[in-house]
């Protein structure tokens, strides 16, 4: 992607002085064991505002199971097989697209004043509980936020919970359980490239729009809030503009299998490559948000690494993390004193070479801090991880229970 400028799909370019990307937090969530479900309302049988039906049979083309003739509206025989899926898909999922709106005091420096910035995004109902899927920085900075519904009804939101390194936020509303519509989450694990996908967003302000277009790719990586990488993330050539930020990736079947979040470009505008995070990472990453505000992710308290040809040189460890504790070793700061003439002089030196350097870790070779990261969050909080290290000249094993970043272990 070095060709390309990474473009936020938030209107950030619509005026807004939402925060910049910063640096911070964990890497990829991790899941603990009996995490609370996420329980989504069943979607209804027809859809009040065309009339058609909502049983996908009944409008699927030949390439899907099972195809029957349109009973539901007489209207759409008159429409190609292809737009009856696109009509049929929108008309399930539109009501559950929701338009956000934020402002941001953003300061001027001299003067000392501070204006309104207003962003533009969109977002996924998620239950009639009121919780709404989107981006985290699609609200990032806000100092308010309404939520928009598909009857133009519009509500105060507060943010429930984020996950910095997957951009993910959820907000609640508090609105009617009867306007409140939410869109079934799917399966991003089966995804085949060629497949056709549809986007429904807020590009540019205009409200519940429809794009369709095919998967391009899967398993592409992202830069994250944190520093490190995205993860199989979806690429798609569907039309994808500022305000897209957080609206719903869907399947033929009206299903989410993505959240859209991204676009490569030159011009900050629609290129035909646009991103999405897969809709398995959103369901691993929600219940926790909704339960406790934030994910729990198992950590091995290094702070820094540096990669050589050996492996992962170890800078500088977490005061009382768990690496120190296994007896891990990074730079030791020493001190020496020197006579000079009548006087004593005490210098400051690094020792490099008391540092462990990490070659393997559960039997794997790992080259980068990434791999160990990524070996790190295969793990609960509580689960241990071997490191394998050159000390001193020879090879040893060291084993580290995780800790977690909920005050259970440091980070």
């Amino acid at each position: 992607m070095r060709h390309y400028l990474l473009g936020c799909l938030v209107s950030a370019a619509l005026g807004a002085g939402l925060a910049t990307w910063a640096l911070q937090g964990a890497s990829k969530s991790q899941v603990q064991a009996q995490e609370p479900v996420l329980r989504l309302a069943p979607p209804a049988d027809s859809d009040p505002v065309r009339g058609v039906s909502a049983n996908p049979q009944a409008v699927s083309p030949s390439y899907l199971p099972n195809p029957q003739p349109v009973d539901a509206d007489p209207t759409l025989s008159e429409f190609t097989p292809e737009e009856r899926v696109n009509i049929w898909v929108y008309e399930k999922a539109n009501r559950g697209v929701v338009h956000i709106m934020t402002k941001a005091a953003s300061g001027d420096s001299f003067f000392s004043l501070e204006e309104p910035a207003e962003g533009s995004g969109s977002g996924s109902v998620l239950d009639q509980q009121g919780h709404i899927l989107t981006n985290f920085h699609v609200i990032e900075g806000a100092s308010e936020i309404r939520v928009t519904l598909f009857d133009g009804q519009s509500y105060d939101a507060s943010l429930v919970g984020r996950d910095t390194a997957n951009d993910v936020a959820v907000l609640k509303i508090d609105a009617p359980r009867d306007l409140l519509f939410p869109i079934e989450l799917g399966d991003s694990s089966a995804l085949r490239v060629g497949q056709r996908v549809f986007a429904i967003g807020n590009p540019f302000g205009l409200e519940r729009t429809l794009t369709v277009g095919t998967l391009s790719s899967l398993n592409r990586r992202l830069p994250s809030r944190t520093g490190r990488d995205m993860k199989s993330i979806i690429q798609v050539d569907a039309a994808l503009n500022r305000g897209n930020s957080g609206g719903p990736l869907l399947n033929s079947r009206g299903v989410l299998i993505g959240m859209n979040t991204a676009i490569a470009s030159s011009t900050g505008e629609n290129t035909g490559v646009g991103f999405s995070i897969p809709v398995n990472t959103v369901k691993r990453v929600v219940p926790q948000l909704i339960d406790r505000g934030r994910v729990i992710r198992p950590v091995i308290g290094i702070a820094s690494v540096f990669e050589s040809k050996q492996g992962l040189v170890v800078i500088e460890l977490v005061p009382g993390g768990p690496a120190e504790r296994a007896g891990l070793r990074g730079f030791r700061l020493m001190r020496k004193k020197e006579r000079r003439g009548p006087f004593v002089y005490e210098r400051q030196y690094v020792d490099r070479e008391y540092a462990d350097i990490i070659v393997a870790a559960d039997g794997r070779p790992v080259r980068t801090g990434d791999e160990l990261m990524d070996l790190v969050e295969s793990k609960k909080p509580g689960d241990r991880l071997t490191v394998r290290v050159l000390r001193e000249g020879r090879e040893l094993d060291v084993a580290i229970v995780l800790g977690s970043n909920d005050g259970h272990g440091v980070e």
